[in-house]
């Protein structure tokens, strides 16, 4: 197996099968899938021109999950990203999204780790395996989003002497409510 920093590079070929240069074998869009749910980026190019169609295949992943049912993403959400492609917002929405899914994510990472280690939950049965489903969620969620903070700012907050993890998880509280207040003030 390559290392998981490089991005498994995807050909596209005329015939628009996708075929895998590491295992020099065709894949289909649930193959990708679950190469960037292990963790992997990818990139897919069109052999002719060269072009990067990465965007294009993991839109269409997702709107294939969507359409079987797998509804992650609510209404509004979908009607607000249709809008911000004809408003101003086109050059805050990229960076919002990135920051909310990061800080989703870093809650989550703080969430498990705090049920880990102090839960007696954790001694349940088939508590590994509902973790499991947790950790899979999270990366059919945010895979694929990196960390683009902007200018100045240096993501969310680290640990910190002094601090416990009860006021990191309110502060993880905090910025999430102070993102939805300013996503509802965008959607109008």
């Amino acid at each position: 197996m390559a290392d998981k920093d490089t991005p498994l590079l995807i050909k596209r070929y005329a015939s628009r099968r996708l075929y895998n240069t590491e295992t020099s074998d065709y894949v289909t869009l649930e193959d990708i899938a679950g190469f960037i749910r292990d963790g992997r980026e990818v990139q897919i190019i069109d052999l002719k021109t060269g072009d990067d169609l990465t965007r294009q295949y993991l839109l269409q992943i997702i709107a294939e999950h969507e359409s079987r049912g797998e509804n992650v993403l609510p209404i509004n959400v979908l009607t607000d990203l249709v809008r911000s492609y004809t408003t101003q917002a086109t050059s805050v929405v990229p960076q919002f999204l990135a920051m909310s899914f990061d800080m989703l994510r870093d809650g989550q990472s703080k969430m498990m780790e705090n049920m880990t280690s102090m839960n007696p939950m954790t001694k349940m049965p088939g508590f590994e395996a509902m973790q499991a489903q947790q950790e899979a969620f999270m990366k059919a969620m945010t895979g694929g989003l990196s960390g683009n903070w902007p200018a100045g700012s240096s993501g969310p907050s680290q640990d910190s002497p002094g601090r416990n993890e009860g006021e990191d998880l309110d502060d993880i509280k905090k910025q999430l409510a102070e993102l939805q207040a300013k996503l509802n003030k965008m959607g109008g």
